[in-house]
């Protein structure tokens, strides 16, 4: 399911200096982008690299930067921060024949430690997905349509969630990028897109089209 990430040695003090240098910045941090290293390696679990107090700060920290993005997900590795932590959230208004296509139903926020998944069902769905560490770009990713995911709250509460539609891609997006994968390395490499020529052509509410004219998942009936 995940790459051939390999563990980093990411030492309790440098993640903790890390943390501490976004913390004191007084400015929102830039998102890191894809080529940076930190983007492909598989980043350390936590456990107690950072205190409770510095943890709930930098999980705000992420949701707003991911707000301002604006996003619906975040890693830390995305801010430079080689921990298993995301945030997640989607609150954006969708047409409702959209949100009725694709699954997509308000997802309340929610921050996740060490989190892995496990598809449920064989049932798979491709739509088009972007990146905020992959600026300019949109491509097609073929996914479970449903998925259990195992984490840690920032409580330190072990919990498991069942997570179905759009919910499910965005806990299989983010999850990934804390274990070096990012979307292209699932995508259809043939309906890659500028944001402007998905916007022009591909922004139907199923992917039916940009799989006839691009020529991607010929026969597949997953969208």
């Amino acid at each position: 399911m995940y790459s051939d990430a390999k563990p980093t040695d990411f030492s309790a003090a440098r993640i903790h200096e890390t943390v501490q240098q976004l913390l004191s910045a007084g400015v929102l941090p830039g998102i890191v982008q894809a080529g940076h290293p930190v983007l492909r390696q598989l980043a350390a679990p936590f456990s107690g690299q950072v205190s409770d107090t510095e943890l709930g700060q930098l999980i705000d920290l992420m949701r707003s930067v991911m707000h301002k993005a604006p996003g619906v997900g975040l890693a830390a590795p995305q801010l430079g921060v080689p921990l298993q932590l995301a945030v997640l959230e989607d609150q954006f208004d969708v047409d409702p024949d959209v949100a009725a296509v694709r699954g997509r139903e308000p997802l309340p926020f929610f921050a996740m430690l060490n989190p892995s998944y496990q598809p449920l069902g064989g049932t798979t769905v491709a739509f088009y997905e972007g990146c905020l560490s992959l600026h300019g770009l949109q491509a097609a990713v073929n996914r479970p349509e449903r998925v259990r995911l195992d984490f840690n709250a920032a409580d330190g509460s072990r919990q498991q969630r069942e997570f179905s539609g759009w919910q499910a891609r965005i806990v299989q997006h983010e999850t990934d990028h804390v274990h070096g994968i990012l979307y292209l390395d699932r995508a259809e490499l043939r309906s890659i897109s500028s944001n402007a020529e998905y916007s022009a052509r591909w922004a139907q509410p199923d992917i039916s089209l940009a799989r006839r004219e691009l020529g991607f998942l010929p026969g597949d009936s997953a969208d």
